[in-house]
Parts: C-alpha cells; sequence; structure tokens
C-alpha cells in the first residue's frame, strides 16, 4: 500500500514537473542618484548593494532574450537563479550612474526606450550615449512605445480612427524607428504605465513583438500571456528585504483587478 502510494506521488510530481510554468523574475528600474531621491528613483548605492546581494547568494542576471527564449521553451534551461533587468524611459543617469555598476558586475540590462525623447528630452540621453552603451555588450535597446502614451485616457478621448492610428505609431513606428537607429531588430515592447488591454495585446503580436512586459508584481511566466509578462518596479521605497522578496518569488502576486499604475 506504502509503495503505491510512493509511486503515485512520484508520478504525479514527475507529471507536475513536466507542466508547471517556468518562471523568471524580471526586475524594473527607473532613474538612478547620488542624491535627491523622487518615487521613481532609486540610489546609486542601493543599486550596487542589490547587484552585490544578487552575486552573494547566487543569481546570474541574464539577459531577457535568454530568459524569454527559455520561458518560450526555444532553449532548455537557464542558471537555476536567474534574473532579469530592466530600465524603463531612457534617463540620463543610467549613463552616468548606473552603467560603471553594470561594467563592474559584468550583467546584462535591457532599456526600454521610446525614441521621441531621446537627443530631445532634457532629461534622456543621446543616440550616441545609447550606441555606446549597446557597445559594451552590457546593453540592449528594446522598445517602450513611440513617445509614452497613456493609451487608456487616448482611447477615451481619441476617435476609434485616430487611436487606431496612434496605436499603430506607438507599437510599429518606435519598432521601427529604434531598428533603424540601433542597427538591429526590436524584439521586447515594455507597456507604458503598466496599461495594456486585450486589444492591445493582439496589436503587439501582430506588430511582431515576441513578448510583452507589464509591471504587474510577479514572475515573467510560461502560463501567461507573452504579451503581459510580468516585472517588478524596483523604487526608493524598497528596501533589501523587500528586493528579496521580488526576486526570491516570495512576494504575493498582485490581484489581476489591481495592476500597479503610476506616474513616471
Amino acid at each position: 500500500m506504502f509503495r503505491s502510494i510512493l509511486m503515485v506521488a512520484v508520478l504525479v510530481g514527475l507529471l507536475w514537473g513536466a507542466v508547471a510554468p517556468k518562471k523568471v523574475p524580471v526586475l524594473c528600474y527607473h532613474r538612478f542618484s547620488s542624491g535627491e531621491l523622487d518615487s521613481m528613483s532609486i540610489k546609486t548605492a542601493v543599486f550596487e548593494e542589490q547587484m552585490a546581494w544578487l552575486k552573494t547568494n547566487g543569481y546570474t542576471v541574464v539577459p531577457l532574450d535568454t530568459a524569454m527564449q527559455y520561458i518560450q521553451g526555444k532553449i532548455k534551461s537557464i542558471p537555476a537563479k536567474s534574473v532579469v533587468i530592466t530600465v524603463d524611459d531612457g534617463h540620463k543617469s543610467v549613463y552616468s550612474d548606473m552603467a560603471p555598476i553594470v561594467k563592474k558586475y559584468k550583467i546584462p540590462v535591457t532599456l526600454f526606450i521610446y525614441p521621441s525623447a531621446i537627443s530631445n528630452a532634457k532629461y534622456a540621453m543621446t543616440w550616441e550615449q545609447l550606441s555606446a552603451l549597446e557597445k559594451t555588450g552590457n546593453f540592449r535597446v528594446e522598445s517602450h512605445t513611440y513617445w509614452h502614451p497613456n493609451f487608456k485616457k487616448e482611447k477615451k478621448t481619441l476617435s476609434p480612427e485616430e487611436y487606431a492610428k496612434s496605436v499603430d505609431k506607438q507599437l510599429n513606428g518606435s519598432k521601427k524607428k529604434l531598428e533603424e537607429r540601433m542597427g538591429h531588430e526590436i524584439k521586447y515592447l515594455a507597456w507604458v504605465f503598466g496599461i495594456y488591454d486585450d486589444a492591445l495585446l493582439v496589436d503587439a503580436n501582430k506588430a511582431g513583438y515576441a513578448a510583452a512586459f507589464t509591471i504587474d508584481r510577479q514572475h515573467a511566466s510560461s502560463g501567461d500571456n507573452a504579451m503581459a509578462l510580468g516585472r517588478y518596479m524596483v523604487v526608493s521605497k524598497h528596501d533589501l528585504k523587500a528586493f528579496a522578496r521580488m526576486v526570491d518569488g516570495s512576494e504575493d502576486r498582485m490581484p489581476k483587478d489591481k495592476k500597479e499604475v503610476v506616474k513616471y
């Protein structure tokens, strides 16, 4: 009797292992600062402390594309304690404050960029700086729409025709512009303010993105829609204990009807 129960338990375990979703924590940063902070910034010293913690605790920072190929079943395995680092918007502090730490720890970082700001907005990097970062081999540029719209507001204020045209510009226009400027395929998208709906997920897929990311506080998982994968936003209020909970998966999954929407 005991042997039969044991065999059933083993079989259930094997079956679960075969169908269990593949999960990877994806972290999202915005701005870095050595001085005064706003709600979307993190102290440069704290970011370095986090990178040191990952190394000490046996985590491996892997490229976003590697993690996505694993989640989508294109590669069989990645390091057991893998984590992905992404940064939204393209603020100058990525170049001045973050890059030296990235170089020190030799970690891959994905930059989600909206091209309208680059070489235009005072807070943003230039195209030359983005190219310089990619040449280090540590950074990779992907899409964050064209000019950082609020899709929810646009859908309410624009006519259906105008809204459709705007969505096309944000998804296809951004992809095209970044590919022209950076000289490589743009495969991934980060939803602005974490705003998306079913129609936008379809539009992102049609635009040719391999995956798109929210700021729903959960691991990116093979069990979720590839156009709405989770990320953990890391900001000034998060201490090292909170950071550890994001990475190790112990942070509670955010309910679907309470997605985090923030002001950048």
